[in-house]
């Protein structure tokens, strides 16, 4: 990977993450390397079964990614890190430039958006039959 952190950064992040997951729950075994699988996915833009065996079962890596931001994990972790950073307010951190979406994200649902209009609506059949009422009725009774 092109960007290395130092041990001194590494401590200083770990020790802000570990801050911001929730109290409950199984304490996960390796902070460092979760976060490190994070950073690979996310600069080498790979798929999350494409990342490498170093970082564990890629099904892991994900279940754990899913559950904290559901949580809001990472945006305590982001949040505290820019206010710890005198230059915070002049960085972007995320740029959804670089975000793909997928093949389906193209276009709108299919189907007719024709709707009836409500004098037509108003002027068709019934969707029921008085015998089919009279039955249900019945069968309540019983």
């Amino acid at each position: 990977m092109s960007t290395r952190m130092s041990e001194e950064d590494w401590a200083a992040t770990l020790t802000v993450f570990r801050s911001c997951l929730p109290r409950r729950g199984r304490k996960a075994a390796d902070d460092r390397l979760f976060l490190d699988a994070l950073h690979f996915f996310t600069v080498e833009n790979v798929r999350w079964r494409a990342l490498p065996e170093r970082f564990g079962n890629w099904n892991t890596v994900w279940k754990r990614f899913d559950r904290l931001s559901k949580a809001g994990v990472f945006e305590a972790f982001f949040d505290t890190l820019a206010g710890m950073s005198a230059s915070a307010h002049l960085i972007q951190m995320f740029d959804s430039t670089i975000v793909r979406a997928h093949v389906s994200a193209a276009g709108a649902k299919g189907g007719s958006m024709a709707r009836r209009s409500a004098a037509r609506a108003a002027a068709s059949r019934p969707k029921s039959t008085r015998s089919q009422m009279l039955r249900a009725r019945s069968l309540d009774s019983t």
